[in-house]
């Protein structure tokens, strides 16, 4: 009986699509790279806790992380997902290729440049509003933190760039080299022994994006073989959709992107430590939306830019429904299974030095009420990818506003109530929220009124 059922099992694995086993070969890689590089990072965190606890040191870092970090991640967000589809149409064309991205990382230069220029001048406004209830020492160090961590605003773009070229052949090695940061953080606070010290944060974080961007760099040209040279110019016949496609898509990113520093105001209203209560808390979670949600997203995107490149939607669209559903019940199980071992994971994780039992107490709160995200960001990752290869920008722009709306009233309802537990909670409704869009859209085909899509960006 048992040597039957493994029989057929084994004929129906066999018989499986090979797009599916495509998906799931590279999904499988991903997780595996993604397991090391948030392991490596919750080895930053561990020691992070261990040297600073819940101080003002660490509310002063995350919020100046966040603030450096925000916009040029929403722009390299919401660009890197037109750029595979683009890079998978380029495939065999060097020169035009060459052009585009010579052009490409040129500007990103100039637009990281300015955009940390501009927050650091306006710095010492930014922080009195954004965290004008923490006390002056922790916004005195956010202060200095914002011009320490700068490089992380002007490399985000290159780092995000180089990683699309990987993604686009589908190598993902690239999800490994995001543990270069960390690592780089990581032997910083242990080197440097003074609680109190600003250096090792400032200085892991920005040479590690640093040394992260020139492996990357390295790594991509011997798959593509382009040097990418930085250029000033708009030579390149796939700069005007390009540009509109990012228009349309960037403005639900803003308004998805803005909540985080907006978690940061919310939180900084509940008083010191509640942003590095919820910044613990979150990194882990992080680790679990990276090892599905995260992996499964780089792992199809190339995938469906290559169906729709040969006009077979109805495949792309069927592929997508499966690996969403497939993708919301794994979530699930791994949010069931979190929550029971939640107080000893957040444990192993943090409780050591001037991380005490009780604030272990406070972390399991807020992660737990995290959970909540898991199976629907899981599923969402997959559609949102669909989404994206069928150049769908104004459904995202749509999904977006409601989720923003979800969010922003949810911190707005319950932060005042539970603290950092409300932020996070609300920021599963979101999730719940934008799932149920994304799969609204699903059930409706694109049909004729396609909008500008990222995988035909440059076709006559």
């Amino acid at each position: 009986m048992l040597t039957s059922a493994i029989g057929v099992l084994r004929r129906r694995l066999l018989n499986v699509h090979t797009d599916h086993r495509r998906i799931a070969k590279s999904a499988v890689i991903v997780s595996l790279f993604v397991f090391l590089c948030k392991g490596t990072a919750a080895f930053k965190e561990m020691a992070v806790a261990y040297r600073y606890g819940i101080g003002g040191t660490v509310d002063a870092y995350q919020l100046a992380l966040t603030l450096v970090s925000w916009l040029p991640m929403t722009l390299t967000n919401e660009l890197s997902v037109l750029l595979v589809p683009l890079f998978v149409s380029m495939r065999g064309k060097k020169e035009e290729l060459s052009q585009f991205l010579g052009e490409l990382e040129g500007w990103c230069l100039v637009l990281g440049i300015m955009l940390t220029a501009i927050l650091v001048l306006c710095g010492p406004f930014v922080i009195d509003f954004t965290a004008g209830n923490l006390a002056e020492e922790t916004r005195t160090k956010c202060l200095y933190m914002l011009a320490g961590l700068g490089p992380v605003g002007v490399l985000s773009f290159t780092v995000s760039i180089t990683a699309a070229r990987l993604q686009a052949r589908e190598k993902h090695v690239n999800t490994l080299l995001e543990c270069v940061p960390a690592l780089a953080l990581l032997c910083c606070v242990l080197v440097v022994p003074h609680r109190d010290s600003l250096l090792p944060l400032m200085l892991g974080t920005s040479l590690g994006l640093a040394l992260q961007a020139l492996l990357l760099r390295m790594v991509a040209r011997n798959v593509d073989d382009q040097t990418a040279r930085p250029r000033l110019s708009f030579h390149s016949p796939h700069w005007r959709k390009t540009l509109h496609s990012l228009g349309v898509l960037l403005f639900g990113g803003i308004m998805i992107s803005v909540l985080a520093p907006v978690d940061q105001y919310f939180l900084a209203k509940v008083g010191d430590g509640a942003i590095a209560t919820f910044g613990y808390a979150n990194r882990v979670l992080a680790l679990l939306i990276g090892m599905g949600a995260l992996a499964i997203s780089r792992a199809i995107l190339p995938i469906l830019a290559e169906m729709l490149a040969v006009k077979d939607e109805i495949r792309a669209r069927d592929t997508a429904f499966k690996w969403s559903i497939v993708m919301l019940a794994i979530g699930a199980i791994g949010a069931a299974i979190s929550w029971v071992l939640a107080p000893w994971i957040i444990a192993v994780l943090f409780q050591r030095g001037a991380f005490t039992a009780e604030v272990t107490a406070a972390v399991t709160l807020v992660f737990r009420m995290g959970l909540l995200q898991l199976p629907f960001a899981f599923g969402c990752f997959v559609l949102i990818q669909l989404l994206v290869s069928e150049g769908r920008f104004r459904a995202l722009t749509v999904i977006s506003f409601v989720g923003f709306v979800v969010k922003l009233g949810g911190n707005m309802l319950l932060a005042p109530v539970y603290g950092a537990q409300g932020v996070i909670l609300a920021t599963g409704l979101m999730a719940a929220a934008s799932f149920i869009g994304y799969f609204a859209f699903l059930m409706y085909p694109p049909g004729q009124s396609r909008e500008p899509s990222a995988s035909h960006v440059g076709d006559d």
